[in-house]
């Protein structure tokens, strides 16, 4: 199985395994084929689909907002040739301050 806090630990050091444990558990079944764990932030349809499943179903976050936090989490990861989904999940909520809700 991943270590999949410590992949979030790579971009936040202080990262709480509680809320990364609630976000593996979220995705739960898309974890286990690789392709749908990994993000592909250079395919627009995917990231259209973070924003509709992450940011606003669960986050309740939209619009303008919803945008800027999955393209600064994109940004952020770029040197990951894997970004993991469950740490592109992490940072976007974290980025929209929405780590205590989840």
């Amino acid at each position: 199985m991943t270590d999949y806090l410590a992949d979030v630990q790579k971009y936040d050091s202080g990262a709480d395994e509680a809320v990364v444990n609630k976000i593996v558990k979220h995705l739960g079944i898309a974890l286990r084929n690789k392709d749908s764990a990994l993000v592909s932030a250079t395919d627009q349809t995917e990231l259209d689909r973070v924003k509709e499943k992450w940011c606003v179903k669960k986050l309740g976050v939209t619009g303008p907002d919803a945008d800027a936090a999955v393209d600064v989490v994109a940004k952020t990861m770029a040197g990951d040739r894997s970004k993991s989904r469950v740490t592109f999940y992490y940072l976007v909520a974290k980025h929209l301050g929405k780590l205590a809700t989840l």
